[in-house]
């Protein structure tokens, strides 16, 4: 089964081809034929593409909106261009799987897209207005292409986490507020931690029950998930992407005292202040200079920036606070699992985090943690050490294709 995945947003579509089966995802057989995105939606797009051979490519097309995007990634992938064999029509994608930020209370797995779904879907858009209506796109723009005869499915980013019992979800604001509207904690990357989840699992031949880890999904977005008996038991994002860990430009947690404060102080709305916790903060906000770790990394080696140094103090140590609380909320782990763009490749990041936490039993190896950039997968860790650490790279798009397999052939996933 040749899976599209998408994941929409409001200026961009990101895509994957995948083959996969039942018993390609039993053999981990599975195969990414292509991927890419395309870029500024609305006007003169930069289109991205590369097949599982050839070098990336890039490209420019004037597209108007997610419906054009993705009539021009359906004939590229169509094309002699693509020289992706497998997909010569429409009819040679047979699923659709998206990536869908917010499932609220309403979706608890993975599910197969029909209108009650897509009204659900739209239900949850107050609680996150940024995204849901662009992954609602996503599903419109299928249906205008291919008919309502392929079957699509949705994979939520919420799904993971809705093991989390009320004492953890719940804020301690009036509880009427939360039977209201909802106000909780919701968590996000779940896709990332699950999948991360799984692999581990699999790597260490462990069943589901036995699988007890904190997971760091680390990048521009970051989050800790608190995984016992292969759930999710805790998690540091909230109702909204916001809470949590320094992020690249998010704040993390913060008292909430504060945005009245920034509100009067600086003359900002209630939105305009959201805005600069969400998209002024974080490492670009402490630093001054980027969100981007490696710019921040290599700054610090050149020219010991003391605001560039802050950022990154901050970026591990609250990271480390919450993999300490993690651990002390579910009772002890087996590992510590590094993620994300962050999480996989810089091993300096993942020696600040673990320093100080020998006293939990972490011994760091300082060769794994430095060579497994070449590995990409292993152990980081020494061998009696009596909580482990990890790097074991995502693969969201891999769960996606394989949740829209399981989901159209009624099959259980297996969390």
């Amino acid at each position: 089964m040749n899976v599209l995945i998408l994941n929409a947003g409001s200026s961009s579509l990101k895509f994957q081809v995948i083959a996969t089966d039942l018993e390609r995802i039993k053999s981990s057989t599975d195969e990414r034929l292509c991927r890419g995105q395309v870029e500024r939606i609305g006007g003169e797009a930069i289109v991205t593409v590369q097949n599982r051979t050839g070098p990336r490519r890039k490209l420019t097309a004037p597209i108007r909106d997610v419906s054009a995007a993705l009539d021009y990634v359906l004939r590229w992938l169509a094309s002699d261009n693509s020289e992706v064999a497998e997909i010569r029509s429409l009819g040679d994608l047979h699923a659709v799987g998206h990536r869908v930020v917010h499932g609220g209370e309403l979706f608890h797995e993975s599910v197969l897209i029909d209108d009650t779904v897509l009204k659900g879907i739209e239900d949850c858009i107050d609680l996150a207005p940024l995204h849901n209506p662009n992954n609602v796109k996503g599903i419109m723009a299928v249906r205008e292409l291919f008919g309502q005869q392929t079957p699509q499915v949705a994979v939520f980013d919420t799904a993971f986490h809705s093991t989390l019992t009320e004492h953890a979800y719940l804020y301690a604001v009036p509880y009427h507020l939360y039977r209201r509207h909802r106000i909780r904690r919701y968590g996000f990357h779940g896709t990332s931690h699950r999948y991360v989840a799984y692999r581990y699992r699999s790597l260490r031949g462990l069943t589901r029950d036995q699988t007890n880890l904190v997971t760091l999904h680390l990048g521009n977005g970051c989050s800790a998930c608190a995984i016992r008996g292969g759930r999710s038991v805790d998690t540091s994002m909230g109702m909204t992407p916001l809470e949590g860990m320094v992020m690249g430009t998010r704040s993390g947690d913060l008292d909430p005292a504060i945005l009245n404060l920034i509100a009067s102080k600086e003359g900002l709305s209630p939105h305009e202040v959201e805005s600069v916790l969400n998209s002024q903060s974080g490492l670009l906000g402490v630093s001054g200079l980027t969100n981007d770790m490696k710019v921040l990394e290599d700054e610090l080696q050149q020219h010991d920036d003391r605001r560039v140094r802050l950022a990154i103090d901050m970026f591990c140590y609250r990271a480390r606070k919450y993999v300490g609380s993690f651990l002390a909320a579910m009772g002890g782990a087996d590992a510590v699992v590094f993620t994300g763009g962050i999480g996989e490749n810089s091993p300096h990041i993942r020696g600040k985090i673990c320093a100080g936490l020998e006293w939990l039993g972490l011994k760091l190896d300082p060769g794994r943690n430095e060579q497994i950039a070449t590995k990409r997968e292993g152990q980081i860790s020494i061998d009696d050490s009596k909580l482990g650490a990890w790097v074991i790279p995502t693969d969201e798009e891999l769960l996606i294709a394989r949740d829209t397999v399981r989901c159209i052939l009624g099959e259980p996933h297996p969390g």
